[in-house]
């Protein structure tokens, strides 16, 4: 080990030190050497990063950074600073805690031909805070067409180029080198210090030396060649009894190793890399080694995916990843040679016409059935059975069309309230109305019956063309005030059904609640249960039947918005999100319409009782029906918490984030200013904006005709 380090790293200098500021002193007087000075770009990019950086770090001391054999100095950032700005495009592939874990690494390479690529792939990824870095050969002309070098570096020894690429990149980045390269007696001491072994040497009684020492000492060793992507990794941090080379050479003699030919070589080189996995063109070259050409080929483009692919090694074993020994190929001729098209995206078709409204005109009673299907209920699973023959209608709950957030089918008993009470109107309009029942069922759930009559109530038959045009409505809307008319006049409708409306005007409780319900969506999007149910509620037309579930059209997103849905649809980006506990932009939807609203009205009910549900149902629908009638549009929100009344079922809810949808559900319950003794049927939120894309379709399979 050679200790020359300024031929290789920068020399830093802060300018309030007097030594330093005499060097820097000295050297503006040298005409030979230039300055540049970027700091100002520097630190306006540092203040512009999210989150932003602490005031420690923004009021950094910088540094001049001399690199002698570009007789430069560069004005840069200090240590913190520049770290957390060069590798902020890193996040979140590796997160910041993460980054902090790499830091404290050193990587020891042996070889700096594939190993340049390699170090350059853990510099650039800050996956290491110190290299060890070992060549005796200097660059030659025949080496620039797979080292990332240049003909200004010819005839410098490797390592020192790789040295200098690293300072260039990252001076703060802790660089020793060994310039006479190893031998079998300096292994042991390059390996002082290091926490996982690269060998792109060539000298086999070295690669050989270099594992025994490793697996003495406990650290994983990482091999990349450049045929067919091969990854070599022997893991003798996990396994310390595991045979070199996984045991291909068996026990070879060190000694008789040292100072092989190219052609020597060969027996063992086709043993280690496995002659029945090299790519033809590598296999047809070793037959023409010492005759038509020196050594065997290697590819720049495939070096640097080497480096690529044990800079991805190197942070799954720090980072605690799994990672077992062995091999793989990421073989690049292998992947072109199986393109495939991508598939193509399907336009969404026009919204069809109502076919609901047709059906439900055949006859009186059938009319009545279908007012009832029209009922909204959480992810449009219509959680009923409705049966009607010429005496009367009766609604059931079918406990197989539930949610995990459906906690105690309290959403199902206010779908099937909202589904009581469109019945009601059918059979006023229709002159049918009678006697109305709520009675517990099988499994205590509720059954809702209504007898036909003779009635009508004026109010409820005047609803009825309201009814047959209500719909959920998620556009964006502009908080315009409503006036004293339609507060009083959606109050009222609460109060008819015997409920409470909680009305928010207000624009900072509003923000307050957009605040809580976006909050409340994130944790949906990251708690398993929750999200696959979510997700499967969503309907593709034409791929999908629209039946049942959600039409995405009807969720009104705008194209970027649908094309990150596609992202957010995958598990494994969920789990991701949820391992850092992010995802803020995931409740960002919500959070936007919330505050668009006019009002949040959320309907509150005198008790927790499945019938009690069904009362705040009807009451619901009758929010619902007179705000739209008022040329409001509405939009139910359904947080998390909403149904789970006890601590026990928001921890069966979302184990993770129980305590948070605790707090959550007390928050929201304050804001809207609920008494004490109520429960929420649901939160609507209000708003001015234009009509809705399209509207959800009901199944006619949950609708039974008796004939008698």
């Amino acid at each position: 080990m050679k200790e020359t380090h300024g031929e290789y790293t920068a020399l830093l200098l802060d300018e309030g030190h007097s030594g330093d500021a005499a060097v820097l002193d000295r050297l503006r007087r040298d005409p030979a050497v230039v300055f540049v000075d970027r700091l100002e770009q520097q630190r306006d990019t540092l203040r512009t990063l999210v989150p932003a950086p602490d005031p420690g770090v923004l009021d950094e001391t910088p540094v001049w950074a001399y690199y002698s054999w570009r007789r430069t100095v560069v004005r840069l950032l200090g240590p913190a600073a520049f770290r957390l700005l060069r590798l902020d495009r890193n996040r979140n592939k590796v997160t910041a805690p993460e980054q902090e874990r790499l830091r404290d690494v050193t990587v020891g390479i042996v070889g700096l031909s594939v190993g340049h690529a390699v170090a350059l792939a853990l510099t650039l990824e800050g996956a290491c805070g110190g290299l060890r870095l070992a060549d005796f050969d200097t660059l030659e002309l025949s080496n620039l067409n797979r080292v990332p070098g240049t003909v200004l570096d010819l005839g410098v020894n490797k390592a020192v180029v790789a040295a200098r690429r690293i300072a260039e990149i990252d001076p703060y980045v802790t660089v020793t080198l060994w310039e006479d390269g190893l031998d079998v007696e300096s292994v042991a001491e390059f390996l002082d210090g290091t926490d996982v072994v690269i060998d792109e040497c060539d000298s086999l009684d070295v690669k050989v030396s270099l594992r025994s020492e490793a697996r003495r000492r406990g650290l994983p060793v990482l091999m990349a060649t450049s045929d067919r992507g091969l990854l070599d990794v022997e893991r003798f941090d996990l396994e310390p009894d595991r045979p070199i080379f996984h045991g291909v050479i068996g026990d070879v003699d060190v000694e008789s190793l040292a100072g092989l030919g190219s052609r020597d070589k060969i027996p063992l080189v086709l043993r280690i890399l496995d002659a029945t996995q090299l790519s033809a063109t590598m296999a047809a070259s070793l037959v023409e080694v010492d005759e038509t050409i020196s050594t065997w080929p290697q590819l720049g483009g495939e070096v640097l995916l080497g480096g690529a692919e044990v800079a991805a090694a190197v942070r799954r074993i720090v980072l605690g990843q799994p990672l077992a020994s062995g091999r793989c190929r990421m073989d690049l001729d292998g992947h072109l040679d199986a393109l495939t098209d991508p598939p193509r995206p399907q336009n969404l078709p026009e919204a069809p016409a109502d076919r609901a409204a047709a059906a439900a005109s055949y006859d009186a009673v059938g009319a009545v059935v279908n007012a009832a299907a029209r009922a909204p209920s959480g992810g449009n699973v219509q959680p009923w059975a409705i049966a009607a023959d010429d005496e009367g209608l009766t609604i059931s709950l079918d406990p197989t069309h539930t949610t995990a957030m459906d906690v105690g089918y309290r959403g199902s008993c206010v779908a099937m309230g909202a589904a009581l009470h469109n019945a009601r109107i059918a059979a006023s309009a229709a002159g049918l109305l009678g006697a109305v029942t709520v009675r517990d069922g099988d499994l205590g759930l509720p059954v809702a019956t209504m007898t036909f009559g003779s009635g009508n109530d004026r109010e409820l038959t005047d609803r009825y063309e309201h009814m047959l045009d209500r719909t959920t409505n998620r556009r964006p809307g502009v908080p315009r005030p409503l006036d004293d008319t339609q507060l009083g006049l959606v109050s009222d409708a609460a109060s008819r059904e015997g409920a409470r409306l909680c009305l928010v005007t207000d624009r900072d409780d509003i923000a307050t609640i957009s605040a809580i319900l976006a909050e409340s969506d994130r944790i949906r999007f990251l708690t398993p249960t929750l999200h696959r149910e979510m997700i499967g509620e969503l309907r593709w037309p034409p791929l999908d039947s629209v039946e049942t579930g959600i039409d995405v059209r009807a969720l009104e997103l705008d194209s970027a918005e649908l094309s990150t849905l596609a992202l957010l649809r995958r598990p494994d980006v969920m789990e991701r999100l949820g391992a850092q506990d992010a995802g803020q932009a995931l409740g960002k939807s919500t959070a936007d319409r919330v505050v668009s609203s006019s009002a949040i009205a959320a309907v509150a009910i005198p008790g927790s009782t499945l019938r009690d549900y069904v009362h705040g149902g009807q009451a619901t629908e009758c929010v619902w029906i007179c705000a739209q009638a008022l040329g409001l549009a509405v939009q139910p929100i359904s947080p998390v918490f909403l149904y789970g009344v006890e601590s026990a079922e928001l921890e069966q809810l979302s184990p993770r984030y129980a305590a948070p949808l605790e707090r959550l559900r007390k928050e929201l319950f304050d804001v809207v200013g609920a008494k004490g003794g109520e429960s929420l049927a649901l939160v609507l939120r209000l708003s001015h904006a234009p009509g809705p894309s399209v509207r959800s379709e009901r199944l006619a399979d949950r609708l039974r005709r008796r004939i008698s």
